[in-house]
This record gives structure tokens, C-alpha cells and sequence, in this order.
């Protein structure tokens, strides 16, 4: 089965919202559209200039301050539909994880190893970076605000990140506390 190319209904999903810019939407990516699917830039502008060319965006040039131009994109009306006709397909089977940590923790034989701990280590401090981010994230958004109200779709998955990081940070500690070596 043929691969969908997915970067290009989220960036349709992203111009359902409001206009933005190549810059903006590659901003998007860095933010929290970025812990769910990743994109650099060097995917996105040539995928923007082939949906231009297939009349599912429109680009346009806006004035941004004194005199800086940026090409602004807005989802057409055939753009909608494709967007609508992804949303209501059904998933892809669950594509395989690649995760460096569980690599190498697979191949350490023993739990002697001094580099376990230090790997656990690192890995709980990534998680608890991650977590605090996802957390700060909640806040700004949603802190003041019933979700229920608006964006509800993506309370949803900061809400989903924020338990999947609380849930691996459980594990990590967990098997951290059995490993023989710690500090």
C-alpha cells in the first residue's frame, strides 16, 4: 500500500485555522504540532509550493511591519474538502516506534553495566524536561479556559502528551530504582 503523504493535511489542517506563512507553519512544527509529527523545513516549502500548484492553498504576498513581504497561505475550497475527506478516513496500521533509548537499553546484557544507569539518567531528565514543557504548554492554553470551549480537539492531545510523559517517567523510575549501580 501506497504511503499517504500526511505533511500535507496537516499543514491543510494548520491553514483551516487561519492563514499563516511557510515560516509560521514551520514554527507550528517546532511547537507542540511537532510532538505528534515532525517536519523540517525542507519538507514543508516544496510541499506548500506543490499544493499551491494543485489549488488546494493560495499564496499571497502581506505586508509584515514597515516593509517586509511574506507569503501568506490560505486553504481553498478544494483544499476543505481534501482535508474533510482525510479526516473521516480510517488510521494506517500503527507505524513502527523508533526510539534510540529502548535500542540501546535492549542490548545491555547486564544490569551491571555502569552506562544503564547513565542512560536511565539522561532519559528521566529528557522526560522530565518534556513534561514540564507539556505542562507549561497546558497552562497558557487551557489554564484559564474550559477546553470544552474551544480548541477541544487539542486539549485533548496535550492532555494525552502530559500522561504519556507522567506514564513513561513512572516506568523510567521504576526500572532506574532496580538498577544496581545508581547514585
Amino acid at each position: 500500500m501506497a504511503q499517504k503523504n500526511t505533511l500535507r493535511y496537516v499543514i491543510l489542517g494548520l491553514l483551516s485555522k487561519e492563514p499563516m506563512a511557510g515560516y509560521d507553519i514551520k514554527k507550528a512544527f517546532e511547537g507542540e504540532i511537532g510532538d505528534f509529527w515532525y517536519s523540517n523545513h525542507s519538507q514543508i516549502y516544496p510541499e506548500l509550493n506543490r499544493m499551491e500548484q494543485e489549488g488546494l492553498i493560495s499564496g499571497h504576498e502581506a505586508i509584515v511591519g514597515s516593509k517586509l513581504t511574506k507569503k501568506k497561505y490560505t486553504i481553498t475550497d478544494s483544499g476543505n474538502t481534501v482535508f474533510g475527506e482525510w479526516l473521516n478516513e480510517s488510521l494506517n496500521a500503527l507505524p513502527p516506534t523508533r526510539d534510540e533509548f529502548a535500542m540501546k537499553v535492549y542490548f545491555m546484557d547486564s544490569a551491571d553495566q555502569p552506562l544503564l544507569v547513565i542512560l536511565f539518567e539522561e532519559e528521566i531528565a529528557r522526560h522530565e524536561e518534556k513534561l514540564t514543557y507539556l505542562e507549561s504548554r497546558w497552562q497558557m492554553l487551557f489554564g484559564t479556559t474550559n477546553p470544552k470551549e474551544r480548541y477541544f480537539g487539542h486539549s485533548l492531545i496535550l492532555e494525552r502528551a502530559i500522561r504519556r510523559e507522567k506514564d513513561h517517567l513512572t516506568w523510567l523510575h521504576e526500572a532506574y530504582n532496580r538498577l544496581p549501580g545508581k547514585k
